[in-house]
């Protein structure tokens, strides 16, 4: 009757339908000397619990995580990199500034008329392209109103 129960439970405990009871009957049964000779090869299953029991863990764990290294030379790096993009900026700003003699205005009438032109069309190109990209919402609108009629 026992040897009959003890094959029922192995089908449950497979199949991961076992309580905490049953599995218990099965370790108690499996940790015995007088195991059925057919269900021999479930012992190292059911045995591997109480060896594991009884190991103990010996490694040794570092106190200190290796990643804070590794944040060191990132922040490091990160300030190299600050460092050598403000010294670039100043570097080029003082190279982009006029003389100190030079301020933007002109003895010459002419001259002056010919750089206040170069200088409006800029303005103007570029303003052409800002109102090119708007008739493009004005087409869009107009599609949208034909189709969702209000």
């Amino acid at each position: 009757m026992e040897l009959v129960r003890i094959e029922q439970l192995i089908d449950k405990y497979f199949e991961g339908q076992t309580s905490i009871a049953e599995e218990r009957e099965l370790k108690a049964y499996f940790s015995s000397s007088d195991v059925a000779q057919h269900l021999e090869q479930y012992r190292d299953v059911f045995g591997y619990f109480t060896q594991a029991k009884e190991h103990q863990f010996t490694k040794s764990v570092p106190l200190q995580p290796r990643k804070q290294f590794n944040v060191l030379w990132l922040s490091i790096a990160a300030s190299i990199v600050i460092v050598f993009g403000v010294v670039t900026f100043r570097f080029l700003e003082t190279e982009a500034v006029q003389p100190a003699g030079e301020l933007g205005t002109y003895d010459n009438p002419e001259l002056a008329m010919a750089e206040t032109q170069k200088a409006l069309d800029l303005v103007s190109e570029k303003l052409n392209v800002g109102i090119e990209s708007v008739s493009y919402i004005n087409e869009y609108e107009s599609t949208k109103n034909k189709i969702f009629k209000k």
